[in-house]
């Protein structure tokens, strides 16, 4: 089974997810994907809400809906026990069921005898290649962007959409390459490094993005933090394995602390440029800082133009807001 057999439309759910961070994928596929996207689930104390129709599990399968999408990524990826009837009664409500936790839906023994009985497919994201090896380190053909960030959750994702999206628009050879549950979901391929064996890491990442046309562009979902306490193991295998070209720097405007790590301030700029190209050297001497990406949702217009401007004049590369500004200076550059 591939992703791209995803049946369409989805009906996203968003459980008790009490804001749009907790429900990211959701945000996700519902904002790069709208099309796709029939009705939002949740539960009665929920408060996040991607502004589609709210359906139970027996309206959304009579007005069409062929899949469930697990939107939401509980802490440690678990599945909550109060979740397991919900999926039994879509499945034998006629849906397929796509989930991007850490816990593998193929391996719940009461999912598979429902999911044997009726017919439908259980679709676990995290699940990496067969095939795996080991990062090899050597240049290949093509050219790569891969985003980097201050911490978790700062618009990684949101940022490579958004570049390949302006890309596509001026007729750029590019590829997007999906390395998160989300992306993954929203491409429909892709690689989630967070559940591959960390010797293969950097490998998978040559495998997702391998050798290319030299006017191609392989625009890379970043993960995590090469600085983070708990998850820069896989963004260090990341940024090896992408022998990135061009890093865009990804942060979240007026964040100080790491998202739920108390007692580990973000890092500052200077020290994340510094320590992402020192450490992409290693597998390419020549990657440089493309760009910085500002998530600067918290701030009103005119305090997030001065900070755009700000951090433009001391780093002397294209800075914007995906959201406010879009991404054409940096694409103009890298055009250029």
């Amino acid at each position: 089974m591939t992703m791209n057999e995803l049946k369409t439309p989805y009906l996203v759910f968003l459980g008790d997810a009490q804001d749009l961070l907790m429900a990211k994928v959701a945000k996700g596929v519902a904002h790069w994907r709208p099309e796709k996207c029939l009705a939002q689930n949740r539960f009665d104390n929920a408060k996040a809400d991607l502004g589609l129709p709210d359906m139970s599990i027996r309206d959304a399968a009579e007005a069409g809906a062929k899949t469930l999408i697990l939107g939401l990524a509980p802490m440690g990826g678990t599945l909550p026990q109060s979740w397991i009837p919900l999926l039994i009664e879509a499945m034998e409500a006629g849906m397929d069921i796509a989930s991007g936790l850490h816990i593998r839906l193929n391996e719940i023994e009461d999912l598979v005898a429902v999911a044997n009985r009726t017919g439908r497919r259980m679709f676990d994201v995290r699940n990496p290649p067969k095939t795996l090896q080991c990062g090899t380190g050597q240049p290949r053909s093509g050219k790569r962007l891969l985003t980097v960030g201050s911490d978790c959750c700062v618009g990684k994702m949101f940022t490579a959409l958004a570049i390949h999206k302006e890309m596509a628009a001026r007729n750029i050879n590019a590829t997007f390459r999906a390395t998160g549950q989300t992306g993954i979901l929203i491409e429909g391929s892709g690689v989630p490094v967070d559940a591959v064996v960390s010797d293969f890491i950097a490998g998978s990442v040559e495998q997702l993005s391998p050798a290319n046309d030299a006017d191609h562009w392989d625009i890379i979902e970043g993960q995590g933090s090469v600085l983070h306490p708990a998850y820069a193991g896989v963004s260090l295998g990341l940024l090896h394995g992408a022998q990135a070209d061009v890093i865009i720097l990804c942060h979240e405007e007026g964040r100080i602390q790491m998202d739920e790590m108390p007692g580990f301030e973000v890092p500052d700029f200077d020290t994340l440029i510094e320590t992402n190209l020192a450490l992409g050297r290693i597998t390419n001497p020549n990657i440089r800082l493309g760009g910085i990406a500002l998530n600067t949702s918290s701030l009103s217009e005119d305090d997030a133009l001065k900070a755009i401007e700000r951090y433009q004049a001391k780093f002397g590369v294209p800075v914007v807001d995906p959201v406010r500004t879009g991404v054409a200076a940096i694409v103009d550059v890298l055009e250029g």
